[in-house]
């Protein structure tokens, strides 16, 4: 059994020749596959995701009206929230039980998911004035990062290195992916704003569906430990 992950370490180093053949071959992107896998594991959990996603939002809101300090709390406790997401798919994938409290988990990885969330915001935000496209780059690319983090207890920067390797390999087709997502939740703010209840974890599902059948899942421990 794996040690179990501690919310201040920085997370480990994984030999990068775990990831050598995938990054090297290739892969195939089927959107909408991981999108009707995604609304599948959605509805098994809905009620569950629907209230996990309000106090995500609840949270966000609350926390923004602090002012100076709101965007940077905003920051720190979103990212191990919707890491949250992550750990219950990975368990619905592995057939475990799940219980509510298991969404707020990703405190468990909490260093390494917030360095991740400012250094790539940050990397992003500097592409976006570099013309804007690289930053369109940097934003796909990371898409795996926090799924990095959970699965294989990853250090950020290795994490944000290896997703936009594996990302980079086929980019054109998780672009148009993204895209999808990114409609997906417009149409959900369009519903009065109540739809993204059900985009947000939906996009979330969907975004691990992809993980799982690109990256595969780490069996080497539990992820709740």
């Amino acid at each position: 059994m794996e040690q179990g992950a501690q919310p201040f370490d920085f997370g480990r180093k994984v030999d990068p020749k775990t990831f050598e053949k995938l990054i090297e071959e290739g892969y195939e992107v089927d959107p909408s596959k991981y999108l009707k896998d995604g609304w599948e594991l959605f509805k098994s959990r809905a009620g569950e995701f629907i209230v996990f996603t309000l106090i995500i939002g609840v949270a966000a809101a609350g926390l923004s009206r602090l002012d100076m300090f709101g965007s940077l709390a905003v920051s720190v406790v979103t990212a191990p929230l919707y890491a949250g997401f992550i750990i219950v798919v990975f368990m619905l994938f592995k057939g475990e039980t799940v219980q509510f409290g298991d969404f707020f988990k990703g405190f468990h990885f909490f260093l390494p998911l917030v360095l991740a969330s400012f250094v790539t915001s940050i990397l992003v935000a500097i592409g976006m004035v570099l013309l804007v496209l690289p930053g369109i780059y940097l934003m796909v690319s990371y898409m795996f990062v926090s799924m990095l983090i959970v699965d294989y207890r990853m250090e950020f920067w290795q994490a944000m290195e290896t997703s936009r390797q594996i990302v980079t390999k086929n980019w054109f087709s998780l672009f148009v992916f993204f895209l999808v997502l990114v409609a997906i939740n417009l149409l959900g703010a369009l519903a009065l704003g109540i739809g993204v209840l059900v985009t947000g974890p939906l996009s979330a599902c969907a975004v691990c569906c992809a993980y799982r059948d690109i990256v595969g899942l780490h069996e080497a421990g539990e992820l709740t430990t």
